[in-house]
């Protein structure tokens, strides 16, 4: 078993995420790959059960989180590979769950699992909706729930089949979405529904104000994937997005056009309405998200 976990600069995020994952009951050999990503190598530790390994490394790919998740994968040494973003935090079961799951459905190549949002306080509990993810369902939603941090793979589904994160997506913004629709298309993914990881949200999470990145990487992944356009509401999902993401940084017209799009495919697309509102300065985006955010959603 093989755990690549993504970080920079944030040493004490990586401490309690590192502890999660050599703390699990996963009776089985655990090792831990940190891939420190535009950062130096730093990460001290104490004496551990034979049973778990750390090792840390540099990334040796392309800047940001596919690059680096990348660069876990390439030197991991387990049948199963799993991944955690350093500000996040597994429950100590999370991993016995998953390989149990996988267990019972051995032509599965990938098992998620739900999470605990915290922020601000408050948690929300998000499991997901059904025993297998189909790529429809995933096509229609972004299923928050099927958190990176949730993802666990069979190396060689991943190298052979699904293959590795995309490096060339802009900013690596979305990049586990893009990946998934991949696995997806590679077999349905099963799913553990209970909260097995704490996901937190915070002013310091990489893309909460990376706008124009978000912009770029929602028309790549239209692009590269032509099924978002097939259906009106999955379109009006990603319009919606790239309107939002337009209005935070400033561009008014850009973001009322996609917002308009977006409302007439699906005139209860929650993001479009709020692009709008922000377009027009009577919503900052920092507050919209900020009311997103304390229900549990994103935006």
């Amino acid at each position: 078993m093989s755990v690549v976990v993504p970080t920079r600069d944030r040493p004490e995020l990586l401490r309690r995420a590192v502890g999660s994952v050599l703390g699990q009951s996963y009776p089985g050999v655990v090792e831990c790959i940190v891939v420190f990503d535009q950062c130096e190598p730093n990460l001290a530790w104490g004496e551990l059960d034979e049973r778990r390994q750390l090792r840390c490394t540099r990334n040796q790919r392309s800047p940001g989180l596919a690059g680096a998740r990348n660069t876990g994968i390439m030197i991991a040494e387990g049948e199963l590979v799993a991944f955690c973003d350093d500000d996040d935090e597994w429950l100590p079961d999370k991993l016995s769950e998953q390989v149990a799951r996988l267990s019972e459905e051995p032509e599965a190549a990938v098992a998620g699992c739900g999470i605990l949002i915290d922020h601000d306080g408050r948690s929300h509990r998000r499991v997901p909706p059904t025993d297998h993810v189909s790529l429809r369902q995933l096509l229609g939603s972004r299923m928050m729930e099927l958190h990176p941090s949730t993802l666990l793979v069979r190396r060689r589904a991943l190298l052979d089949g699904i293959g590795p994160l995309d490096e060339a997506i802009p900013g690596s913004y979305a990049e586990d979405y893009e990946w998934l629709l991949r696995a997806a298309r590679f077999g349905s993914i099963l799913t553990v529904r209970k909260p097995l990881v704490r996901v937190y949200w915070h002013r310091r999470s990489f893309f909460s104000d990376q706008w124009e990145a978000m912009i770029a990487a929602c028309l790549y992944l239209l692009d590269k994937h032509a099924a978002l356009r097939r259906e009106p509401r999955w379109m009006a999902r990603i319009s919606s997005r790239i309107a939002f993401a337009y209005a935070a940084c400033g561009q008014g017209r850009a973001a009322r056009r996609w917002a308009r799009q977006s409302m007439a495919a699906n005139p209860w697309e929650r993001r479009a309405w709020a692009a709008y509102l922000v377009s027009l300065r009577l919503l900052s985006p920092q507050t919209a998200q900020w009311l997103a955010n304390r229900v549990g959603r994103g935006l």
